[in-house]
């Protein structure tokens, strides 16, 4: 059993799907096949069911997903001490970022990043704040970067930057006009808004909550997984939404949208990272450089 035989491994059970693996990985549909059936061959397993085009795990290749995934951590942990001890940054680095950071804050410290430190291997993958938050806790993430409250007694959470909420609708819409909102209004608006587990709802979340009113209060037509897709929505004039200042600028600046007069607590753009786990250079020149350039 090689390490690359379990990333393999991993990659198929990741996306039960042998060319879409193959495709991630960089390598041929073959070489993924064969890499699979020496594994099951080595250790006499059926790993994964093949029914026609179609591929699933069995239950004995579920009950080693964690294992195998233990392992490629375990070796990829020991490869940045490794790294750690040489001279310069080096290593590997994997970032997941929510939405709104992913969109419009953090490409552009990316860049800088890898400007100054061209020989990490740098992999970033985009989210919402639960799903980064999950992959940190469980080690598919080093670093995490997100826009919500995050709360483990497992991660450690480092304030970043500051971020403007804002409550927009359509240029149709009767707040458009940017009247002063006092809680009780909001409910005669019908809403769209980001989908649960997002950094974006969570903080509008809490801010309904601070003026004593429950999600419940509100009519809410959609629930979207994207922040261009809520703005979409809502340029006709039905209803409203709520989004980063960032996120909405562009639109602000092109007059599809308005700003109602509902003033929103700001919010915070956070790294989190696990308590338990080896800080690396990589990790610490990329976090000096989100903090100087917040």
């Amino acid at each position: 059993m090689t390490l690359d035989q379990l990333r393999v491994f991993l990659a198929v059970a990741g996306t039960e799907h042998v060319t879409r693996a193959a495709q991630a990985l960089n390598m041929t549909q073959s070489a993924v096949s064969a890499a699979i059936a020496a594994l099951e061959a080595r250790h006499d397993v059926r790993l994964f069911d093949r029914v026609g085009r179609n591929i699933a795990l069995t239950d004995a290749g579920r009950r080693f997903v964690p294992h195998a995934r233990a392992l490629v951590q375990q070796a990829e942990a020991a490869a940045d001490v490794l790294a750690d001890l040489g001279s310069g940054v080096g290593g590997s680095l994997r970032v997941q970022a929510s939405q709104t950071v992913s969109a419009y804050w953090l490409p552009r410290h990316l860049v800088r990043y890898r400007a100054l430190y061209p020989q990490v291997g740098l992999e970033f993958v985009p989210g919402n704040t639960s799903t980064v938050a999950a992959a940190v806790a469980e080690g598919s993430a080093d670093l995490g970067v997100v826009e919500g409250v995050v709360s483990a007694p497992d991660l450690i959470v480092q304030p970043l930057a500051k971020d403007t909420m804002v409550v927009l609708v359509g240029c149709g819409h009767p707040w458009a006009d940017g009247r002063r909102l006092a809680p009780a209004d909001l409910a005669a608006s019908a809403w769209v808004l980001r989908e649960a587990g997002s950094g974006t709802r969570l903080a509008f979340d809490a801010d309904l909550a601070r003026v004593g009113m429950g999600a419940g209060a509100l009519s809410v037509l959609l629930e979207l997984p994207s922040n261009e897709a809520c703005i979409a929505a809502i340029e006709g004039g039905e209803a409203a939404t709520v989004l980063s200042r960032r996120a909405a600028a562009p639109h602000l600046a092109q007059g599809l949208v308005a700003v109602a007069g509902f003033d929103l607590a700001p919010r915070v753009f956070s790294a989190i990272r696990h308590r338990k786990r080896h800080e690396s250079r990589a990790m610490a020149a990329l976090l000096a450089l989100l903090l100087a350039g917040s």
